[in-house]
């Protein structure tokens, strides 16, 4: 009988349904809200652990837990849900970080139980989004999970926050009008009319048809991956947005830009990857590039961590353009990798604002001193960013490198220069964290420029005065204590698979290689048959001299 239980369909369903029984929970300061949040977000992670782990086989790499129901049959509209290699542990990823960003909200007292509704529909939304097999469906998930970010960063977020909400709507929702183009142009190709990816990759589509819709795609996930030019809402949404909500916008969103690209770009459009490869390619340099020297500029915090996931999804694309299986294998452990990264120092740059009240860098200073854990899970995530040995950002990256430079698609001058570009980012990143550790945590000789004896004050009476670098932060204003133990927690649920995957990065590769191997010896095939046809499909300064003399044209990829 479970084994045609809907499971996939109840982890979107739990916290959608969950939400709506928010309003009807007695509550005046909204703790029993913020309990009952974070329980059904922990119980869907729970959930979702416990069916992958009993009813998923990783040497599979077809589609699993399928589950396919007739929804709207006039527009052709089912509910088909199911996971593989690329989805699953992003659906895993979704799930961890989007319960400890609930855990991480525990603060909010202005409208909880709105913000909370908000939280557990963008939770269903981003598992949505990962097991959509409907593109229609996939689309409406796409556009479900703007709509509480929208309002996240417009209710609860900074200054500007209406302008940075309005930025991040107008710029995903223009960029999503091009999936349901997609969705229509593959649907109605052909004597089959179907939204269903899996049979959408079984018809045979022109390759003018292929470019033009691969360009289209490209731009509504470029948006989201936050590829250069179309990048510039990330900044700003995460500048102004709260911590939780950061969290959850660097360690999940960013993610459903690089699933699109594999799932609808390599999986439907391989003929047109191979003449894209090499833009994803010089679009990763310059995202690499172009990221770390940004971020190095910025005086926010939030803002300098933003720009700094623009430069790592570069290793993304990168990988995604580089015909190996060792390079898709780094771009999903990137994904991976980035998600736990990027969530935990967002989170721990909350933790400080909480205690400065600032994200200006410059006005910080000195705290190391009176906040030592914080100071040590910062600096665990920093290097983790930076690709220390024996965390998960060096494997990832490393493995991007080599599947790269091992590329037997690109000539050995091209492959040259695009490693040499992607290692001036990699030697940018620890200038720009290193920098923002110092400036944070240790002495920046700029004397503070608040004034204890004109505030009354004296540095011998009973009531002190916290001065961090040039901000000065009275009692009545500021909690100055170290990491309270639920903190240390939520960072060290991050931290543990950071450092475990870095260690044995086989917990995370063992969970998708089959499929990531299938969908590379899909595109290696198209790449053979067009080189036949069309010897000189990149030009000479690209392309290797002679083509692959491998059997690709025997591999049968399983559906």
């Amino acid at each position: 009988m479970l084994e045609h239980f809907p499971w996939l369909t109840t982890m979107i369903a739990l916290p959608l349904v969950a939400a709506l029984f928010i309003p009807l929970i007695p509550d005046k300061d909204g703790k029993q809200v913020r309990w009952y949040a974070l329980g059904v977000g922990l119980a869907d992670f729970v959930l979702m652990s416990y069916v992958f782990w009993t009813n998923y086989d990783i040497s599979n790499t077809g589609f699993q837990l399928q589950e396919k129901f007739s929804w709207i049959p006039q527009f052709g509209l089912s509910w088909s849900v199911s996971v593989d290699g690329i989805s699953m542990p992003l659906v895993l990823l979704a799930g961890l970080v989007t319960t400890l960003s609930i855990f991480a909200a525990w603060q909010v007292d202005h409208k909880p139980r709105l913000f909370y509704f908000l939280m557990l529909v963008l939770y269903a939304a981003q598992i949505g989004v990962f097991v959509a097999q409907d593109m229609l469906l996939l689309f409406i998930m796409w556009e479900l999970e703007l709509v509480p970010v929208y309002l996240l960063v417009c209710i609860w977020g900074g200054q500007k926050r209406q302008y940075a909400a309005m930025k991040f709507l107008l710029y995903t929702a223009a960029a999503s009008v091009f999936i349901l183009v997609a969705a229509l142009g593959l649907a109605f190709y052909g004597d089959v009319t179907t939204f269903d990816i899996a049979e959408l990759g079984l018809k045979d589509y022109p390759i003018a048809l292929e470019l033009f819709l691969y360009a289209g795609l490209l731009i509504a996930f470029g948006v989201k991956l936050a590829i250069f030019p179309f990048h510039t809402w990330l900044p700003d949404a995460h500048g102004e947005a709260s911590a939780p909500v950061s969290m959850i916008l660097a360690g999940v969103l960013l993610k459903m830009g690089g699933y699109g690209l594999i799932r609808l770009n390599l999986g439907l459009l391989e003929d047109a990857h191979v003449y894209f490869a090499p833009i994803l390619v010089i679009l990763g340099v310059v995202n690499i590039i172009y990221g770390g020297f940004s971020s190095f500029a910025q005086d926010n915090m939030k803002r300098r961590l933003a720009y700094s996931s623009v430069s790592h999804m570069g290793f993304v694309l990168l990988g995604i353009a580089s015909f190996t299986d060792l390079g898709i294998s780094g771009a999903m452990l990137q994904m991976l990798s980035h998600g736990l990264i990027a969530a935990v120092l967002f989170f721990l740059a909350g933790v400080t604002y909480d205690r400065t009240h600032t994200l200006s860098l410059a006005q910080m200073g000195n705290i190391g001193k009176v906040m030592p854990t914080v100071f040590a899970l910062f600096t665990m995530g920093a290097m983790a960013s930076l690709a220390l040995p024996g965390m998960s950002g060096f494997v990832s990256e490393l493995t991007v490198f080599v599947g790269v430079s091992s590329s037997d698609i690109y000539s050995t001058p091209f492959k040259t220069v695009t490693v040499f570009l992607a290692a001036v980012g990699l030697v940018l990143t620890p200038i720009y964290l290193l920098s923002m550790l110092r400036q944070l945590f240790y002495g920046n000789n700029i004397p503070p420029s608040c004034n204890l004896e004109q505030d009354g004050l004296s540095p011998n009476s009973d009531q002190e005065a916290v001065c961090f670098g040039t901000s000065c932060v009275l009692p009545g204003n500021a909690i100055y204590d170290d990491a309270r133990p639920r903190e240390v927690f939520i960072a060290a649920c991050f931290l543990l698979p950071i450092i475990g995957v870095g260690l044995y990065p086989k917990l995370a590769t063992q969970v998708y290689d089959a499929t990531t191997v299938a969908v590379n010896s899909q595109v290696r095939q198209s790449y053979v048959q067009i080189a036949e046809t069309n010897p000189r499909v990149y030009a000479e300064a690209l392309t290797a001299p002679h083509i692959p003399t491998t059997d690709f044209a025997t591999v049968k990829v399983q559906p």
